[in-house]
Parts: C-alpha cells; structure tokens; sequence
C-alpha cells in the first residue's frame, strides 16, 4: 500500500503544479517520506537518465500513461533495497 501512495505522490504533486518552481523535487520529497514512514529506504534517482525520467512523466501528464514512470519508480526501489541492504 505504501508503494502505491508514494508513487502517486510522486506523479500527481508533479502534475497539479501547486508551487511555482520544484514540483518534481516535491513530489519526489514527499513521496520519500511515505517511503520513510512506513520504514522504507528513500528513492535517489540517480540512476535514472533525466530525459527518460522527463518523457515518462510527460506520458502521465499528457496521455495519463503511468507505466513508463511506474518502471521508473519500481526500478529504483529495486536499486535502492540493493544498495542500503
């Protein structure tokens, strides 16, 4: 369940755009401390190409398109679960 709420907050705080600059960073923040409550490890992403990670949230803005980001998102968990453990 944990997954799911931080990925969801991880795409719709990017694509509400409450704030006027550092939406992504947000939702990445936010969806961290999901990840951190439920005693998770955080997500770093830097793994992650930045035009693959632009075009698949572009997908979800634009076409409501989850799967590229969820690949995304998913991967990392994986990364991150390999590298702190």
């Amino acid at each position: 369940m944990e997954v799911e709420k931080a990925l969801l907050a991880l795409v719709l705080i990017s694509y509400i755009q409450p704030f006027m600059d550092g939406n992504k960073r947000t939702g990445r923040i936010v969806s961290n401390s999901i990840f951190m409550h439920y005693n998770n490890c955080p997500l770093s992403y830097r793994t992650v190409n930045s035009l693959d990670y632009k075009k698949a949230m572009l997908l979800f803005y634009e076409q409501n398109n989850l799967f590229h980001m969820k690949r995304i998102f998913m991967e990392q968990v994986a990364f991150a679960v390999k590298s702190y453990f």
